[in-house]
């Protein structure tokens, strides 16, 4: 059988409909099929490549660290270089309080250490997080997220977990004495790039120290750089009490993160010990490349151009079929009457070699966010594809 073939037989799916993409190799923002066949990735593999594929320092510092060691023991107890270096590059780019990062595996995790960790130190158990949120799809991330059809296959889920407007002033009353947190995205991602204004976050912080509840920022899609801003939060004047991160921070290497105050992750080290653990949480080699990826995109100057990439785009994209197209630096999301518009125009573009997506919570609008590298030519040349697709599926139809 061929790879095709066995990818289907023996590999868990996550839908009925894979791409079916057989890539052998990548390179900068360009992944390259067995014939040689181009494509633009056009959506960092899910705001993962940042800096784009197989940056030659992150595939330098991994290589320097496969030459040292692999894995050691279980997270948390030997110092290992990778992750304390990490972890002080991280707190560098972040405001006081926040200097203690937990290092993990996936963005999932991450939010299951941040809710564990917030329960921990209020003692409360009530979990507020918005409608259309997304936070990852284990159980606990799940509980959280904010779609009932996503969740009602697998529940029961965690208790006590209740949902408000994203944006809405009026639904912040509903953080109370009983709330040990809201979780919510600085930018929701699969809701199709919805931002909310800077009054809404400044009362979000206040009524969070009103009652006591801590306000966990969810990073994992919008962080490293995706903004114009190293972290999203930046642009709202708010600090939150524990961030999380993952997707860009890696380089293409699997790590996440939850990153708080000293004193508030000192909660997880007592009663009981061991309060959060893992095995391969800040694994050294991911480590290293998460640290290159950081240096990369503080010493390239590639978070300062994203403003000006941003409005090129935004410039470009002008069709009678596009009816918005909503952005926050190279986090874009570009609307459509229907999904089945949408699908077409994704399937036309695959066949001119860009690689685009739809969002989970909104269908009809085109996921663009491309690594941050992508050049002024690159974005003439995949907004002129995206208008040509366009064009060709209107004419078939």
């Amino acid at each position: 059988m061929n790879n095709r073939q066995l990818f289907l037989k023996h590999l868990g799916q996550t839908s009925e409909f894979p791409l079916l993409l057989e890539i052998e190799r990548a390179e900068g923002i360009y992944m390259y099929d067995g014939d040689n066949k181009a494509y633009l990735d056009l959506i960092s593999g899910i705001g993962v490549s940042n800096i784009g594929h197989r940056h030659p320092e992150v595939i330098e510092a991994i290589k320097n660290q496969i030459d040292k060691h692999l894995h050691l023991m279980v997270y948390g107890e030997f110092v290992s270089s990778p992750q304390v270096q990490l972890a002080h590059a991280l707190s560098n780019t972040i405001p006081p309080p926040l200097d203690n990062v937990f290092l993990v595996n996936s963005g999932s995790e991450a939010t299951e250490g941040a809710l564990k960790l917030a329960k921990r130190h209020t003692n409360r158990s009530k979990i507020i997080s918005c409608e259309n949120a997304y936070h990852g799809s284990t159980a606990g991330a799940l509980s959280v997220a904010g779609s009932e059809d996503l969740k009602h296959p697998f529940r029961p889920l965690l208790p006590d977990t209740y949902r408000i407007r994203f944006g809405s002033i009026d639904d912040l009353s509903q953080i109370d004495l009983q709330t040990a947190a809201i979780i919510i995205e600085t930018i929701q991602g699969e809701a199709g790039v919805r931002q909310a204004d800077l009054a809404y976050f400044r009362a979000l912080k206040s009524r969070c120290e009103e009652v006591g509840a801590l306000l966990i920022l969810d990073e994992i899609q919008c962080g490293f750089g995706r903004t114009g801003k190293f972290w999203a939060f930046e642009h709202y004047d708010i600090i939150p009490d524990i961030l999380l991160c993952a997707k860009g921070m890696g380089g293409g290497m699997p790590i996440g993160a939850f990153i708080s105050s000293q004193k508030i992750m000192h909660d997880l080290t007592h009663e009981p010990i061991l309060g959060h653990i893992t095995t391969f949480g800040g694994h050294p080699v991911s480590a290293a490349a998460s640290l290159a990826t950081l240096n990369v995109l503080q010493g390239h100057g590639l978070i300062e151009m994203v403003a000006e990439k941003e409005q090129l785009f935004l410039s470009l994209l002008k069709h009678e079929q596009i009816r918005e197209v909503r952005s926050k630096g190279l986090m874009m999301a570009v609307e459509f009457e229907s999904f089945e518009l949408l699908d077409k125009i994704i399937h036309q573009l695959l066949k001119d070699g860009i690689i685009s997506d739809w969002f989970l919570f909104c269908d009809n609008s085109m996921r663009i966010a491309p690594p941050l590298t992508i050049t002024t030519e690159e974005i003439k040349m995949a907004c002129n594809k995206i208008l040509q697709a366009i064009d060709i599926v209107l004419t078939a139809n």
